[in-house]
């Protein structure tokens, strides 16, 4: 029993949806990211603009330095109310001119000369950004760099980077909704043709077999070719299923009342004699039954076997020679002089050894019933690209008018002892598997001979 499975849409949508939940995610990250940077670099131009205007105001006296920070550089930061401001301006021997003596970050005179310098740093436990700006004072006794250090809590950065966040967030998760949205409404579409093909199936008979006609997508079109194939092969077993029931139930129907009409004649003679005679005409049709039943079988094994059982390099000549020296016994009594002429080296072909067997068997056998009066010979040989076997006997044979009607199942020969038609059919049916030809000749120097030739197990396809 097969069992259940989530269905192909719910599967195909969760994958989809996984890829889009990964996307957004990463889209979110990104907006953060990018929201963080956007802030900084807005408020970063205030902080550079505000420490500007305090590094203009520096002056020296020749003899000391004097600052006096303008009210605009702080109006300027004040536009962010929620953010506390600290600053300091020092000396270029790092004496403290004004501002917040305990803001401690380290000046590098040596960049000063770039331009002011952005850091992030950490001031009374609390993150801020920080920028540096120099102003260098020449007409001092020791000249050099005087440094501005300017520090803004981050606050208002972090909240304008919070709404540009949410509102890229806003917009991310309605775009992926959208697109599952989209993503489910594509596959649904996309398996219809699936779905229209199961309700071809489901509203088919049981004995419907014939190929599907419909209209698919390039990308299932191959299951519905393997599924035509298949429906192809089932009508064809059931085809050779129904007539074998048919033809046996008819071979065997005829025998089953000769058989009863004779027993019941034999329950009802009183004369011991007739009823000895009649015994063995039931013995004799009971044999004929059993024959005819071991037929049939054998005959369904090898319509089985040619279309199930893989062909291999097999011997003829070695399956030949086995199957002569099996069937001598059913020559009884009868002064039959038995040959084998072939090559000593292997004859390989491609076959199954079972059909095979059967084939020679059914020829030989019909060869000893119907033919051979003295003589029965199996020869093989190699001719080419083939390999031939051939059972000859020195009997009448079978007249060149009937040689295809034998060839089918139940159409005995006419004249000789009566059979049930299946040996010739077997053989033809097994030589047909294997890529062959069975063939017919009379001969006036041996008598009548029946061929088998396989492609050769070099030449076989």
């Amino acid at each position: 029993m097969i069992g259940r499975t989530p269905s192909l849409f719910l599967r195909l949508v969760t994958v989809l949806g996984l890829v889009l939940a990964v996307g957004a995610a990463l889209l979110l990250g990104a907006a953060w990211t990018s929201a963080r940077l956007a802030a900084d670099q807005a408020y970063d131009r205030l902080l550079v603009g505000a420490a500007l205007q305090i590094a203009e105001t520096i002056a020296s006296d020749g003899r000391e330095i004097t600052v006096d920070p303008p009210f605009s550089a702080f109006e300027t930061l004040g536009l962010a109310p929620r953010d506390r401001i600290f600053y300091k301006v020092v000396d270029p021997s790092d004496g403290l001119l004004t501002g917040s003596p305990d803001l401690a970050v380290p000046v590098d005179r040596a960049r000063l000369g770039d331009g002011p310098l952005l850091l992030d740093a950490t001031h009374r436990g609390e993150p801020v950004r920080v920028v540096v700006a120099g102003r260098y004072v020449p007409d001092i006794p020791k000249a050099g760099w005087a440094a501005v250090v300017v520090a803004q809590t981050r606050e208002a950065r972090n909240g304008l980077a919070g709404d540009l966040t949410a509102k890229a967030s806003l917009l991310v998760l309605t775009m992926s909704a959208l697109a599952l949205g989209a993503v489910t409404v594509a596959v649904r579409a996309a398996l219809r043709p699936l779905a229209a093909l199961e309700r071809v199936l489901a509203g088919r008979g049981p004995n419907d077999l014939d190929p599907l006609d419909l209209a698919v997508p390039r990308e299932i079109h191959l299951l519905v070719t393997s599924i035509n194939h298949f429906m192809d092969r089932l009508s064809g077993h059931m085809a050779i299923m129904r007539r074998f029931i048919a033809d046996a139930a008819h071979q065997i129907r005829t025998p089953l009342a000769a058989l009863g009409a004779q027993v019941d004649l034999l329950s009802a003679e009183g004369d011991e004699a007739r009823r000895r005679e009649q015994v063995i005409r039931v013995q004799e049709r009971t044999a004929e039954l059993g024959r005819l039943t071991n037929q049939l079988l054998n005959h369904a094994m090898v319509i089985h076997r040619a279309r199930s059982i893989p062909l291999a390099p097999v011997d003829l000549g070695a399956i030949a020679r086995r199957t002569l020296i099996d069937a001598i016994p059913l020559a009884g009594t009868r002064p039959i002089d038995f040959g084998y002429e072939g090559p000593d080296e292997p004859l390989p072909i491609r076959g199954d050894p079972i059909a095979l067997r059967e084939a020679l068997a059914n020829l030989i056998h019909n060869g000893i019933k119907h033919g051979a009066p003295g003589r029965l010979t199996v020869r093989t040989r190699r001719e080419r690209d083939r390999i031939t076997v051939e059972v000859v006997d020195d009997g009448a044979g079978i007249p060149a008018a009937e040689w295809r009607r034998v060839r089918e199942p139940f159409q005995a020969a006419s004249g000789g002892a009566i059979g049930s038609g299946l040996g010739l059919a077997i053989a033809a049916e097994v030589t047909a598997a294997h890529g062959g030809e069975m063939r017919f000749e009379s001969r006036s120097d041996e008598g009548f001979a029946v061929l088998l030739s396989f492609p050769a197990a070099e030449a076989a396809p």
